[in-house]
């Protein structure tokens, strides 16, 4: 019998949504087969099997939320080999031989406790009079600290309350008790909870409540994190592209018999990557334990898409050319809008760019994709009147912001960056060398 598991699709996955099922029950899988599909915050990923036999129980139906990382999700039985039994739907219908099978793992546990010499108290009760299933060493230090077991919901096989669960039932107990005992002042600094849009003045009914996804979620919590725990600050630039939009046009021409059509975006994408190894100090991410030099330009470009924003990523920028940046940037936006980028194709960027350009935005600041040091804000190119020789001229101006997290870039680096990136992007035919 083989359990199989929740698959974490990505470092920072805790739970996803089980959107289908390819198998059903019965089924012979192999290893490799496609067995389901999960949906994360970023994208939709399909799960091979990594063993092969028989599906005996699908644990996990189609269209589930919140499904944390290595929940078991279905069952197989190995080949040659008895299924699994099901889960009692009553734990009173189980088995002597299954609750000495559980209290296996507690017996393994006892002998590491200090108090393992003293008898457990008998396994208590529920208000309905049901019996709370809990190792024996679980009851004994439950007993000793004064933690109701009715009051903790176990995380060990089919809900079993285990060590684990008390230790941390235990803790949270002393964190209370602490908070209460704490002085006014102390209680004072404390953050405050949210309020409820009632309390705020807005009463219920007067509003359409739409329920955060997975990805919403996600993108809340990493924007709260970036702005709460990095030192950011921007950094603006104008350049004139009249040049760049006549370069693109010319060599838009040249590539239209192979499908092929240059964004000014790819243009950016390029001269940022050009400009981080011309200045290497920007292409940089700070960690506890110093500073990571990154050796390419992996630049991250930020795609709005149903829900939420991802970054897919450019890998080694600075080594390709215009055609085959176009060419990647295209696939990639298409396929993050149809979640099917893989997690190393929008994870691990070294620099972001993010482009409002297309929607006549003129200027913005963005926030850090951590753990990069940088991201760049892109701005609509407008027709503005500028000062050349003393005298004012008519000029296609575009507005850069630069933000920076000033534990790797300063301003002075930031600066320098800025420099090696504004004549690139206003002379373009540099970066076709």
């Amino acid at each position: 019998m083989t359990d199989i598991l929740m698959p974490a699709l990505s470092p920072t996955m805790e739970e996803g949504v089980l959107a289908k099922w390819h198998v059903k029950v019965g089924d012979v899988v192999s290893a490799g087969d496609v067995i389901a599909e999960i949906e994360t915050d970023k994208a939709t990923m399909e799960v091979e099997a990594v063993d092969e036999g028989e599906v005996t129980d699908i644990l996990v139906a189609e269209g589930t939320e919140g499904v944390k990382v290595n929940t078991p999700i279905a069952r197989l039985k190995d080949e040659g080999g008895a299924a699994a039994p099901k889960p009692a739907e009553k734990p009173a219908a189980k088995t002597q031989e299954a609750l000495k099978a559980e209290a296996a793992p507690a017996a393994a546990e006892a002998p590491k406790a200090a108090t393992s010499a003293a008898p457990a108290p008998a396994a208590p009760k529920s208000d309905s009079g049901d019996r709370i299933f809990s190792s024996p060493l679980a009851r004994r230090i439950a007993a000793q600290n004064g933690v109701d077991l009715k009051s903790i919901k176990g995380t060990g096989p089919h809900g079993r309350i285990v060590k684990r669960d008390v230790e941390a039932a235990g803790k949270a107990s002393a964190q209370t008790a602490t908070a209460s005992s704490a002085s006014p002042a102390a209680t004072a600094a404390e953050p405050r909870k949210a309020q409820s849009l009632a309390q705020m003045g807005i009463p219920d009914g007067s509003y359409d409540l739409i329920p955060l996804d997975g990805m919403k979620k996600a993108v809340a919590r990493r924007m709260v994190d970036s702005v709460q725990n990095v030192p950011h600050f921007p950094l603006f630039i104008d350049c004139e592209i009249d040049q760049l939009m006549a370069v693109r046009a010319k060599v838009n021409k040249m590539l239209e018999p192979q499908g092929i059509k240059v964004s000014v975006n790819d243009f950016v994408i390029k001269a940022a990557a050009l400009a981080l190894k011309m200045v290497p100090e920007a292409n940089a991410s700070y960690t506890p334990e110093g500073i990571a030099m990154h050796h390419n330009a992996d630049v991250s470009m930020a795609v709005a898409i149903d829900g939420g924003l991802i970054t897919p990523i450019i890998r080694k920028a600075e080594t390709k050319g215009l055609a085959q940046i176009a060419t990647e940037s295209k696939d990639l936006a298409k396929r993050a809008r149809d979640r099917k980028l893989k997690p190393e194709e929008f994870q691990g960027g070294t620099f972001s760019v993010s482009n409002l350009g297309m929607f006549g935005i003129k200027q913005f600041t963005s926030i850090i994709n951590e753990p990069q040091g940088c991201i760049m804000s892109v701005g609509a190119g407008e027709q503005r009147a500028v000062v050349k020789n003393g005298q004012v001229v008519p000029a296609t101006v575009m507005t850069v912001t630069l933000t920076c997290d000033h534990r790797v870039v300063d301003g002075a680096t930031g600066a320098r960056f800025l420099q090696a990136f504004k004549p690139l992007i206003e002379d373009p035919v540099a970066m076709l060398a």
